[in-house]
């Protein structure tokens, strides 16, 4: 796997939705935005910072650029799951679950779900 960088609040809201959108221009990206719109020249710099972290690469048409994901959604999230299970749950597992379990965030039927699933694999 590759060295991914962590990723701001900004940047992380920008690659979902190119996740969504494949491939897309700056002002296709902006389109996607429901509220706090960036800039239009804000937006760029993110973007361009995201490819300087090699989450993002381009193809050029003329002097406008359409973005692409480079890093996979599924990949982002594997990584930086397991950083938050290594950095606030001591590497357990078991112990986020019971987070989820004591926040009440997850029943007793989502749990058995989990267990029958992870039974099948076995």
């Amino acid at each position: 796997m590759k060295v991914l960088r962590k990723l701001t609040y900004r940047e992380e809201e920008v690659m979902k939705m190119l996740w969504k959108l494949e491939k897309a221009f700056v002002k296709d990206i902006l389109a996607e935005y429901r509220a706090d719109k960036p800039h239009y020249n804000t937006l760029s710099t993110i973007i361009r910072n995201l490819e300087e972290k090699g989450y993002v690469a381009h193809e050029a048409y003329g002097n406008t650029h359409r973005y692409y994901p480079l890093v996979k959604k599924e990949e982002y999230r594997k990584k930086f799951m397991n950083k938050v299970i290594s950095d606030y749950f001591n590497n357990s597992y078991k112990g986020l679950v019971s987070f989820f379990a004591e926040e009440e965030k997850i029943s007793v039927e989502e749990l058995k779900e989990i267990v029958k699933e992870i039974e099948k694999k076995k």
